[in-house]
């Protein structure tokens, strides 16, 4: 089998075995990647700030033994901030930011063995559900169908991935950044319990919480391996997530013994989906029924519409703080063309906000967690589509536009678009977007399945279950490279 054969073949940890048995190198691994990326990225153009020098250098000094030795690797260019890989952070801005000190997240990628050679596109502040800031000069496009979007905020690792460049990237999730992506895209995503992972030194918090870091994989199993790499707090952690009682990876192998399941087939207040979403959803219900689970129709009782509100409010907040802290940093003011539309308009909405406005948009977060805390008594886990439609067309949620508020909240923008991500950053439960489905014209349909706050180990062998019953890693996007 050639080293492209190989690369094609083998998810993350298998390639790590690989290593492992002296069957491929790390060098060997890292080059094909390299192929595979210099070949794609014109096309998708999915990955910035290539550091192939800093990857040469990681395998010459010896890779730590870690369960992913020697597997290439990408960081977003968001967050995971490391002082070998500067980060443009999705915005013209701060393009090129250096960094004294390793994140916390980055230090134990590093330690799993892991060789990071680039980051992957994301728009600005990381606000969005696609991947089209002006700092990489153009879109990046989803590998299934070039004319529609990857997803976002984590839409670069999700075209990489899909593509074929790397097995597996980093991602984050705000709002639902890693798993729309990973609908977008036919892969798995899984959004951890709030503070699961390390946010620091750099922050304490992201979004009051609601942001946590993640990945882009094509099996359950890399998710997990990268979850137990990463996952439990960081020194100093202001809060952190219920301890484990085992391994993600352990949970993997595990039954999830007979679920009540609650069934959501249009938004969480009633409007209807796609008919491809829809079907996605029903079918996956199909197959929980017929694994022994029980599912049944139920929407639950929680005011959604106030928490996109809060959650829009907190996040234009966030926008805010970070520009003016960079802009103090730089000791100048606002230039044009230092950022696009919507990150303008939420600082002005932000300017709006007082500061009992962020607290009590807070508080709504809070409340919103406890409302579907109560509706998960009743049921073990949450089934709905991931997105009300399948993955849009470019340009349609680009950033051109200065009116936030209606980009997040307006008839067919953003929340219209992916109406339940953000629900479970609010409340901090895990959720998963699983690759159940296609259209007939080859786009991914995800449907996600949501778990009570803190039960990751179930979800992921919930996951694991679906995944050996419906098993999607054979899928490949029309964009992808010879194993030659």
């Amino acid at each position: 089998m050639s080293i492209g054969e190989t690369y094609e073949e083998y998810d993350a940890v298998g390639l790590a075995e690989l290593v492992r048995d002296r069957q491929v190198t790390p060098t060997e691994l890292l080059d094909e990647a390299l192929r595979r990326a210099e070949a794609l990225n014109p096309t998708l153009n999915a990955l910035t700030l290539l550091r192939v020098d800093v990857a040469r250098r990681l395998i010459a000094d010896g890779l730590p033994q870690g369960p992913l030795a020697g597997v290439p690797f990408l960081l977003k260019d968001l967050g995971a901030e490391a002082v070998d890989f500067p980060c443009n952070n999705g915005s013209v801005l701060t393009a090129g930011t250096t960094y004294a000190q390793d994140s916390s997240i980055y230090a134990r990628l590093r330690a799993a063995g892991l060789v990071t050679f680039g980051r992957t596109t994301a728009p600005e502040g990381g606000v969005g559900p696609a991947t089209e800031a002006a700092v990489y000069g153009g879109p990046t496009r989803n590998p299934w169908n070039l004319d529609r979007v990857p997803g976002g905020s984590s839409g670069g690792a999700a075209a990489a991935v899909a593509a074929g460049i790397v097995p597996a990237a980093h991602g984050s999730d705000g709002g639902g950044s890693v798993r729309m992506p990973a609908s977008c895209c036919g892969l798995f995503g899984f959004k951890a319990t709030r503070a699961r992972l390390p946010d620091g030194p750099y922050v304490g918090e992201g979004w009051a919480g609601m942001a946590i870091d993640g990945f882009l994989t094509r099996s359950v199993r890399d998710t997990a391996v990268l979850l137990d790499a990463t996952q439990g707090p960081d020194l100093g952690a202001p809060y952190y997530a219920p301890p484990l009682a085992g391994t993600f990876l352990e949970a993997t192998r595990r039954e999830p013994g007979r679920l009540r399941i609650a069934l959501v087939t249009t938004s969480f207040t009633g409007e209807p989906v796609h008919a491809e979403c829809r079907a996605a959803t029903e079918l996956a219900a199909e197959l929980l029924e017929e694994m022994g689970h029980v599912v049944e129709p139920a929407l639950p009782d929680a005011d959604t519409p106030g928490m996109m509100r809060a959650w829009t409010k907190i996040v234009a907040c966030g926008t805010a703080l970070s520009v003016d802290g960079t802009l103090r940093k730089k000791g100048r003011d606002l230039q044009p063309g230092d950022i696009e539309g919507v990150a303008r308009g939420a600082i002005a909405y932000a300017r709006t906000l007082s500061g009992a406005d962020y607290l009590e948009a807070v508080g709504k977060i809070h409340a919103y967690g406890r409302e579907m805390a109560a509706f998960f008594e009743r049921y073990d886990m949450m089934l709905t589509p991931m997105l009300a439609e399948p993955p849009a067309v470019i340009g349609r949620f680009n950033h051109a536009t200065e009116d936030y508020v209606d980009y997040r909240l307006g008839p067919s923008r953003v929340f219209a678009y992916s109406p339940f991500a953000a629900a479970f950053n609010a409340s901090g439960q895990p959720a998963v977007s699983l690759p159940l489905h296609w259209t007939p014209d080859g786009l991914p349909i995800g449907v996600q399945i949501a778990a009570r706050f803190g039960a990751d180990e179930l979800l992921m062998a919930l996951s694991a279950r679906i995944e050996e019953a419906r098993p999607w890693f054979g899928r490949r996007p029309p964009v992808r490279l010879a194993s030659a």
